[in-house]
C-alpha cells in the first residue's frame, strides 16, 4: 500500500500537531507521562507515513536499520540507570549530528547535478551535524568520566576556535559554489574538531546547560537533513527541538546568571577552585559533623522540613527512601517540600524525574522561586547530595566564579542538615560555604544509606 502525498501530508500535519502537544505536556512533571505518549504516537504515525510514502523504492536496508536500532534502543532503556540518563542524552544528540553529515554526504553523492539552494542545504547539515557530533561525543565523556571533567583551556584557545569557524564558513560556501570534494573533506574535518574545542573548555557546572544546547544543535541538525530530503515534516520537528533547545538553554542561563556567550567560552567548573577569599575564611571556622539520630531528632517535632535534592542523590539512588522518609515525616505531623533548582542534576528536569519515578506527589515538589520564600520559616532543610545549588558563595564572595547565581536558600532554615560522603566540592569545584555556617551539620556517608537509617530511626527501629 502506497499513500497519496495529501494523505502523506495530513498524516504530517497531525504528527506535527502531537509533537507540539508532547512539548506542551513536557513543561510539567504532571504532565509529562501525557506528553511522551503524544510525542510516541507522532512518532509512529510519522515514520508509518514516510514509509508508506512512493519515495521509498526498497524495505531491505530500512527494516535492517529499524531492527537493529530498535534491539540496540531496547536494551539501553532496560540497562540505563538514571544517574547515566545525560550521557545517553548526550550519545542520542551524537546519533543525530552523525545521521545528518551522512545523508548530506550521500544526497550530494547520489545527485547527479544539485542545485545551488541543495548545496548550501548539505552545506548547513554537514557543518551543524559534524559540530553536534563530536561535541556530543565529548559532553558523553565527560559526563560518563571517560575524559576528565575539567575545563581544558590553553593560549589562544578563542582565536583557534574563531578561526575554525571561519575556515568552516569559507570551506562551506565555496563546497556550495563549486561541488568541490576537497572543499567538502576539509569543511567536514575542520567542523568535526570544531566540536571539539569548543565543548572541551565546558567544565562541570555548566553541563545541563551544554546538554540542552546540544539538544538545540541536534534540532537545527535534523532541520537541515529536512531540507535535503524534502520533508517537511522533518524541518517542523528540527524546528521545534531547535528552538525549545535554544529556549531552554536561555531559561537555565538566567537561572546561573549567566549569558549563553560565557557558558560557551567561559571554561567554568575546573574542579580545582579554592571558593575564593571567603571560602579560605571559612574554612578556618571549622565543619560540625552530626549522626542519623540528632537530624531524626530535628525532623520528627518539625512543624516543616525542606529537601534538596541533588546529584548525590540521583548516585545513591535514594529517591525510594526519600519517599518513605516523607511518609513517616508526614504520619507524624510534619509538612514536607522539595525544592528543585533549574540546574540540579547532570541535565534538565534530572531531579524531578527521579522523584517522579519514587512516587513523590507533584505538588509536593516546587521550583526555586516558588520555595525561597519558606525556607526562612522551615525547622529543617535536609540537602540530599546538592550542592553549588545552596552555596552561598554566589551571593557572598565576589571572587566566586559562581557568584551572581541564583540558589536555593537553604541556608536560612533553623537548621541544616547535608548528606554529603566527604568535604569534596560540587562538580564546578567550589567550596560551599554552606558547610560552615552555624546552623549547619554535615552527616557523612552514602546518601541511600543515610536515609534508610533516619527511616529505621523513625520507625523505632533505629534505637
Amino acid at each position: 500500500m502506497t499513500l497519496s502525498a495529501n494523505v502523506q501530508a495530513l498524516a504530517y500535519l497531525v504528527s506535527a500537531v502531537l509533537f507540539i502537544l508532547a512539548l506542551k505536556g513536557l513543561t510539567h512533571p504532571a504532565s509529562a507521562r501525557r506528553g511522551n505518549l503524544y510525542g510516541m504516537i507522532g512518532m509512529g504515525i510519522a515514520v508509518a507515513a514516510t514509509l508508506l510514502g512512493d519515495e521509498v523504492r526498497s524495505y531491505g536496508f530500512i527494516i535492517a536499520g529499524v531492527a537493529g536500532g530498535a534491539v540496540i534502543g531496547t536494551i539501553a532503556a532496560l540497562r540505563i540507570q538514571m544517574t547515566a540518563m545525560p550521557q545517553l542524552v548526550a550519545a542520542l544528540h551524537s546519533f543525530v549530528g552523525l545521521a545528518a553529515v551522512l545523508v548530506a554526504i550521500g544526497t550530494f553523492m547520489n545527485t547527479a547535478a544539485p542545485e545551488a539552494v541543495m548545496m548550501a542545504e548539505l552545506s548547513a547539515g554537514i557543518v551543524i551535524g559534524a559540530i553536534t557530533f563530536t561535541g556530543s561525543v565529548i559532553a558523553f565523556g565527560k559526563l560518563q568520566g571517560l575524559i576528565s571533567g575539567k575545563p581544558v583551556k590553553f593560549s589562544g584557545q578563542h582565536a583557534l576556535n574563531a578561526a575554525l569557524g571561519v575556515a568552516t564558513l569559507g570551506l562551506a560556501v565555496h563546497f556550495a559554489l563549486s561541488g568541490s570534494v576537497a572543499s567538502l573533506g576539509l569543511m567536514t574535518l575542520i567542523a568535526l574538531i570544531l566540536g571539539v574545542t569548543l565543548i572541551i573548555p565546558i567544565g562541570g557546572a555548566d553541563m545541563p546547560v551544554i546538554i540542552s544546547m546540544l539538544n538545540s544543535y541536534s534540532g537545527w541538525a535534523a532541520a537541515a537533513t529536512g531540507f535535503t530530503l524534502h520533508n517537511n515534516l522533518l524541518i517542523i520537528v528540527g524546528a521545534l527541538v531547535g528552538f525549545s533547545g535554544a529556549i531552554l538553554s536561555y531559561i537555565m542561563c538566567r537561572a546561573m546568571n549567566r549569558s549563553i556567550i560565557n557558558v560557551v567560552f567561559g571554561g567554568f567548573g575546573s574542579g580545582d577552585e579554592s571558593g575564593g577569599s571567603a571560602g579560605a575564611q571559612a574554612a578556618q571556622q571549622g565543619v560540625k559533623s552530626a549522626s542519623v539520630e540528632d537530624a531524626v531528632y530535628w525532623m520528627e517535632d518539625a512543624g516543616k522540613v525542606i529537601i534538596v535534592p541533588g546529584y548525590g542523590m540521583a548516585v545513591a539512588q535514594a529517591q525510594h527512601s526519600l519517599k518513605e522518609l516523607m511518609t513517616l515525616l508526614e504520619d507524624r505531623g510534619v509538612e514536607v517540600k522539595f525544592a528543585i533548582h533549574p540546574v540540579a542534576g547532570r541535565m534538565p528536569g534530572h531531579m524531578n524525574v527521579l522523584l517522579a519515578e519514587a512516587d513523590i506527589p507533584y505538588d509536593h515538589v516546587y521550583e526555586m522561586d516558588e520555595i525561597n520564600p519558606e525556607f526562612q520559616t522551615a525547622d529543617v532543610a535536609l540537602v540530599v547530595g546538592a550542592n553549588d545549588v545552596v552555596n552561598p558563595a554566589a551571593r557572598q564572595d565576589k571572587s566566586s566564579p559562581i557568584y551572581g547565581m541564583p540558589i536555593l536558600e537553604a541556608g536560612k532554615a533553623r537548621q541544616v542538615y547535608f548528606l554529603k560522603r566527604s568535604m569534596r566540592p560540587g562538580y564546578s569545584g567550589v567550596d560551599n560555604l554552606l558547610f560552615y555556617q552555624d546552623n549547619t551539620s554535615l552527616v557523612f556517608g552514602d546518601a541511600k544509606a543515610t536515609i534508610e537509617g533516619m527511616v529505621n530511626a523513625l520507625k523505632g527501629t533505629g534505637h
